[in-house]
């Protein structure tokens, strides 16, 4: 049976129309053990609702990265951060997500997958 009583219902409640980023995390348990994962996710979900921030979330089995992680991929720069706990979450939740800014020493890949503004394709 479906959560929800229809699509519509359904994409209101994903906030796709107020989203300017879309986070996945790798929860393992290849990358990193399945506890840390979820213990990072659990964060990452709680900060987000709390911090009201105009993002989508999505909890991920596998990235296929396998080593490194929890791994955390925000789009839509295609930024890659391994080695996600929550007091690092916390840090690019307002670094990256509410300011701009990516965590330099954290970004371990960048690979939009679409054409930004402002920027020329690939």
């Amino acid at each position: 049976m479906a959560k929800y009583a229809s699509i519509a219902e359904g994409f209101a409640v994903t906030g796709i129309d107020r989203a300017e980023r879309h986070l996945f995390l790798c929860l393992g348990p290849d990358c990193a053990p399945l506890e840390q994962g979820q213990l990072t996710w659990d964060y990452l979900k709680r900060r987000c609702a709390e911090l009201k921030l105009p993002v989508m979330r999505t909890k991920a089995g596998c990235l296929r990265v396998c080593v490194g992680g929890p791994w955390l991929l925000i789009y839509p720069e295609g930024v890659w951060y391994g080695g996600v706990t929550p007091e690092r979450c916390e840090r690019i939740l307002h670094e990256h997500v509410v300011q701009g800014k990516p965590v330099a020493e954290w970004v371990e890949r960048t690979k939009p997958m679409c054409h930004l503004e402002g920027q020329s394709p690939a």
